[in-house]
């Protein structure tokens, strides 16, 4: 892959491609910056499409340059959003820093990382600073940017302060020299913001790098909050199963965006077997997290349990958590209460959908009494959740 393809792969927006040609012929590393807000704990494989965009840059000897948003975390990028962000505060924000680092050093090599808080920056400005930084920028610009037309259209309430956000990213450029600013398609805004800002003050404009954002394994945005992501902490059992899941059309976008397998073996694997196609895909997406071996071991698992229909050797033993009530448990809580299930009523739907057996039995009934097992209750809810009812 030429050094121009590494940056290339999987890319919606590059301003400007010329640009980026020049630089690299003059054969020095580029810097390459990335923002990362620290708005929540966890990070799901959604985000992990740029980290894998800027480990791959990285492997080819470029210098990754992370922003750690501890400032900008507390005004809240309003890329996407079609409502007033809530503002985190100052211990909010460093409660979250407490996981980030140590997840994207699952992705990137941090010992060739250069790493930056933006606090290093905003915190040591007066309020002329502020002032002064403002003036860079009119009104009319600023609400040239599609969310803020879109609120506005509604009549939905716009802080003054998110505009200050797109100011505030493109100041780290300035801060950092960046010679490549990567974010998703939302932030493209924001990535031109910071190109006009290096401009001004007397910078290269940086090279603009959107990548597309994937979507969860339902087809809806990935969230943790809508239970269809993948954790970039989560086993290697875990990711393979719910890779398994994901839809067929789904998978040329995965492979892109989350492995390096080249295209033409892309292109091959999407011609042939679908089901063997997840399967590699499964296993290049676990194994940059665990492992290749541990991630052979995830897909010999799940043909077991799938495939050959065989129970996981690892099914967790559990039992009631209370006192057992004399007539007994019905199915659907007894499923809640064991955390097999969020809620009784998604126990209730999986039971009516055949996805729940007993000791190998499907259950069709969510008013079925459970009594506590004389002999081990082998649970099944779903294709991938197993417990061993012991009492």
């Amino acid at each position: 892959m030429s050094a121009g393809d590494v940056f290339e792969r999987g890319a919606v927006d590059l301003i400007e491609r010329r640009e980026l040609s020049e630089r690299l012929a003059k054969g020095r590393p580029l810097r390459v910056k990335f923002g990362m807000d620290p708005s929540s704990p966890d990070l799901h494989v959604g985000h992990a499409v740029p980290l894998f965009k800027l480990r791959a840059l990285q492997d080819a000897g470029h210098v990754i340059v992370l922003i750690v948003g501890d400032s900008t975390a507390m005004v809240g990028d309003p890329s996407g959003r079609n409502k007033l962000r809530p503002q985190l505060s100052r211990e909010e924000v460093e409660r979250n820093l407490g996981t980030y680092v140590a997840q994207v050093s699952r992705v990137l090599d941090m010992s060739k990382t250069e790493v930056h808080r933006n606090s290093e920056w905003f915190d040591a400005m007066r309020f002329e600073d502020v002032l002064r930084l403002a003036s860079r920028m009119t009104v009319a610009r600023m609400l040239e940017r599609d969310t803020f037309e879109t609120r506005m259209a509604a009549k939905e309430p716009i802080g003054i302060h998110e505009f200050l956000y797109p100011l505030m990213q493109g100041w780290d450029s300035v801060q950092i020299k960046c010679d490549v600013e990567l974010g998703g398609t939302d932030q493209l805004f924001n990535l031109l913001v910071g190109r006009a800002l290096q401009e001004q003050a007397g910078q290269p404009g940086q090279i603009c790098l959107t990548l597309p954002l994937i979507n969860g394994l339902d087809g809806r945005k990935m969230s943790k909050s809508y239970g269809n992501s993948i954790g970039i902490t989560e086993s290697a059992e875990s990711m393979f199963g719910k890779v398994m899941s994901i839809t067929d059309e789904a998978m040329g976008t995965w492979f892109r965006l989350l492995t390096n397998v080249p295209q033409a073996e892309i292109d091959a694997l999407l011609a042939g077997s679908l089901r063997d196609a997840k399967a590699r895909l499964g296993v290049e997406i676990a194994s940059f997290f665990h492992g290749r071996d541990t991630a052979r071991g995830a897909l010999d698992a799940f043909n077991r349990q799938f495939r050959d229909k065989q129970v996981p050797d690892d099914v967790p033993e559990v039992t009631y958590p209370g006192p057992w009530p004399a007539a007994g448990v019905p199915l659907a809580n007894l499923l809640r209460d064991l955390e097999l299930c969020a809620s009784s009523s998604e126990a209730r739907r999986l039971i009516s959908q055949g996805g729940v057996k007993l000791d190998g039995v499907v259950a069709n009934d969510p008013m079925q009494l459970i009594n506590k097992p004389a002999t081990p209750l082998l649970i099944q809810a779903g294709k991938r959740k197993y417990a061993r009812l012991i009492g």
